[in-house]
């Protein structure tokens, strides 16, 4: 059995959630952007409480480690290193493209297309990666500006789905005939399940040197 607490603020919205062998038991969420700070020890106390567990219970500390929001990367990865260092217990970083791409594909059950997260980057910029239905990267994670030739190349071949926060840029510009585009998707189970596939095959983080991915700097 794997207990873990997860902790994603590289968003818009925050959120904490406890998942026992990858299934999410309780979650909650914080939508406003400034206050993730504020948000995230009441939250853990909270959920912890309410889901009758002690943090001493705790098999591990995940959190999503960007890209995203300079500022709230760093607010969420000081939190769950300063858990895991008081608990003496593993530290696990996820992804946040990969973790959007793993609940597209979770959702949508379409292995005929490529999954494509975006995430807004300020002006024409994004955060974005292209996965297959498997995760196998197609396009390494990267903060790209758009234009008209984005992602020519894999949608000669491909349909792609582009999905979050940063997707309504790519459509405004005049898409290509396989490009498709979605809301975006809840990312809390998704987290959950690939926190516990890090902490079955024991792929945990250095507690000490471990560093937010931001892909650029001074994104807030």
């Amino acid at each position: 059995m794997a207990l873990i607490l997860q902790i994603d603020t590289a968003s818009a919205v925050a959120s904490v959630s406890v998942a026992k062998d990858g299934i999410v038991l309780l979650s909650a969420e914080n939508k406003l952007v400034n206050e993730h700070a504020a948000f995230l020890q009441p939250a853990i106390q909270k959920i912890i409480k309410d889901a009758a567990v002690g943090l001493k219970d705790l098999d591990a500390v995940a959190v999503m480690n960007g890209p995203g929001s300079y500022t709230g990367l760093r607010v969420g990865l000081a939190s769950a290193k300063g858990l895991a260092y008081a608990l003496n217990k593993p530290l696990i970083t996820i992804g946040t493209l990969p973790a959007m791409a793993h609940a597209a594909a979770a959702e949508e059950k379409n292995e005929a297309i490529f999954y494509a997260p975006m995430m807004d980057a300020r002006r024409m910029e994004v955060f974005t990666a292209v996965y297959d239905c498997n995760g196998n990267e197609q396009l390494a994670p990267c903060a790209k500006v758009l234009d008209n030739d984005s992602f020519v190349a894999l949608l000669l071949q491909n349909k792609l789905l582009f999905f979050g926060s940063g997707a309504a840029k790519f459509k405004n510009m005049g898409a290509h005939a396989n490009a498709l585009f979605s809301e975006d998707y809840s990312v809390v189970q998704s987290f959950a399940q690939l926190s516990f596939n890090a902490f079955e095959t024991g792929k945990f983080a250095e507690l000490v040197y471990s560093e937010p991915q931001y892909l650029k700097e001074f994104y807030t």
